[in-house]
């Protein structure tokens, strides 16, 4: 497999590293966190004019027809700058949904909206106690003459304070854990009946626990057929699992990059600790493990672009997922220790660097659940 961008993708890098060297910087960045919607419009604009918002989606929407590898040099840069704007929530999980589920006239007025920048999505699935399980759907849509009526609660809904529309799961049938009952819905995150309890995640993105109560929408509403889609789920799923692990290798090279400089700057007994044996062989491990989680976000992006059995995705985006949660522990856990105290503090970025990656580790599944999705998948 060829693990160098092209042309293309290596442009499209240097600008999103270009704007963010002026315009995003760990400053800035603060600002924005700081600010009362926690993202910036200016960005956003900026991510349109550039293109970025259309790389996966079609022609015919507007967009270039790319996928997750041709997303992978974009989702690099936007690691390394810990960038806080809602780009994986909307174009990598509800407008997925959108352009792989939804009918013609949906995908007409959603997507180029979502490619001009003038609209974001969220998607609404996760619930108490579902875990890592996409199956455990217990909010409800059901039948009320020419519309349906949802009811349910849904937490830790990534950008959903900052989404003009929610694509809400809600079981149309059977138990809480079945296979077949789940459908999806496009709603309007300010309609009558939708709640949101908005906070500042730990990695200082912004998300929200969403409460449905008698939420009247349309048929044209529904995404796909009713009661399939858990195998939709599942696909953009790990399409965006394959996203946080490419992203993840521009925050560890962030991360890495600021320790090696700390090493050769710090010093203790009146030279760089950077010349320090020991600690050079833990720099070197750090780096050795980003390098491996690279060829396995490459793994992971080329298998949800390409490959037809479900079973085989699943299998291998949980391969690389396990190692990039590995990676990332190890890489922001010995950036912390070798920077000392100073590693801690907020001023310096290597310390929120930490945050996303701990998330990473654990966002749609921890090691532990892919392991076990995995061995499963191996068994079968």
């Amino acid at each position: 497999m060829n693990f160098d961008y092209s042309e293309e993708q290596q442009l499209l890098a240097d600008s999103i590293r270009r704007f963010i060297a002026k315009d995003y910087d760990f400053e800035a960045r603060k600002k924005i966190v700081a600010s009362k919607e926690g993202a910036s419009a200016g960005v956003w604009a900026t991510f349109a004019e550039m293109g970025l918002l259309g790389i996966p989606f079609a022609a015919e929407q507007g967009g270039f027809g790319g996928g997750a590898v041709d997303l992978m040099s974009a989702m690099e840069a936007i690691g390394e700058g810990l960038v806080v704007e809602p780009f994986l929530p909307t174009v990598g999980l509800g407008a997925q949904l959108v352009a792989r589920g939804g009918s013609d006239a949906q995908k007409k007025a959603i997507l180029p909206a979502v490619i001009e920048g003038k609209l974001k999505l969220a998607f609404a699935q996760t619930e108490r106690g579902a875990r890592y399980d996409l199956a455990r759907v217990a909010t409800s849509a059901k039948k009320a003459g020419k519309v349906w009526v949802i009811d349910g609660e849904k937490h830790v809904v990534l950008g959903a304070p900052l989404a003009d529309k929610l694509v809400v799961s809600a079981r149309t049938s059977g138990k809480p854990d079945d296979a077949k009952g789940i459908s999806l819905f496009l709603v309007d995150r300010a309609a009558a009946g939708v709640s949101l309890r908005a906070y500042l995640t730990v990695d200082e993105t912004r998300a929200a626990d969403v409460v449905l109560k008698g939420v009247e929408v349309g048929a044209d509403a529904l995404i796909g057929k009713e009661g399939e889609a858990l195998a939709l789920i599942e696909e953009v799923v790990d399409f965006a699992t394959a996203l946080v692990c490419a992203e993840a290798i521009g925050v560890m090279k962030q991360a890495n990059d600021a320790t090696l400089e700390y090493l050769k700057t710090r010093k203790q007994f009146g030279v760089p600790i950077g010349t320090f044996q020991a600690l050079q062989h833990r720099m070197v491990d750090m780096v050795i493990a980003a390098e491996q989680a690279r060829s396995m976000a490459f793994l992971a992006c080329a298998k949800v672009d390409g490959e037809t059995d479900p079973a085989e995705r699943k299998r291998l985006v949980s391969a690389a997922k396990v190692k990039i949660a590995d990676a990332c522990r190890q890489v922001s856990q010995e950036a912390i220790q070798l920077h000392g105290g100073m590693g801690m503090t907020e001023e310096l970025k290597v310390s929120h660097s930490f945050r996303r990656l701990t998330v990473i580790a654990q966002q749609f599944g921890d090691a532990e659940h892919h392991l076990e999705r995995f061995a499963a998948l191996d068994r079968s």
